[in-house]
């Protein structure tokens, strides 16, 4: 292998690491159990603190644990991936919001320590230990003023971020959001 192919395959495979990260975020904040899952050897253990298991099992454990927040918003920061042939180390850094029903939300900091091997050609996580450096309580606004003037999310699939081709609806602010069927 050349050089520049060789750097061309490092930064193909750190930016697939880089994608699984994210789509395990998206996955734990639309409650998207396959989604969360397929970031997941089959064999693989995460250690989430109060949970220690498998992909699917964590996928189950924090969408019951959201149950009674009314959203969750996964921020993806600083990662650091180690390359070793076909196991891949790394260090990602995270903010999570989790907006409760009181008037407050709960921001919490932390990192992942992943142990990433492809396999089949894929990356996947096959080892990851949360850890939970800081937590804090704040003060929220009103989501009924902001739920008004913006497109709200929602925790599973009828999220805007699911509809292909995304298509606008609202016509100017402050009228209800609703998504536009999709013509798929």
């Amino acid at each position: 292998m050349t050089e520049i192919s060789h750097q061309i395959r490092e930064l193909l495979d750190r930016q697939a690491i880089r994608d699984c990260v994210y789509r395990y975020a998206r996955g734990i904040d639309r409650h998207d159990r396959d989604l969360v899952a397929s970031c997941y050897h089959p064999d693989a253990v995460d250690d989430h603190g109060s949970y220690v298991g498998d992909g699917r099992g964590l996928a189950e454990d924090a969408i019951a644990g959201h149950a009674d927040l009314l959203r969750t918003q996964h921020h993806i920061t600083n990662q650091v991936v180690e390359l070793d042939g076909d196991t891949a180390h790394s260090e990602t850094y995270y903010f999570v919001v989790h907006r409760t029903k009181s008037e407050s939300s709960h921001l919490f900091s932390g990192r992942y320590i992943d142990r990433f091997e492809r396999r089949d050609g894929e990356w996947r996580i096959a080892a990851r230990v949360c850890m939970l450096e800081d937590g804090i309580e704040v003060p929220t606004m009103d989501m009924e003023v902001l739920d008004r003037l913006f497109a709200p999310g929602t925790k599973d699939p009828s999220d805007s971020s699911y509809q292909r081709p995304l298509r606008v609806s609202r016509t100017s602010a402050g009228e209800p959001h609703t998504a536009a069927p999709s013509r798929d």
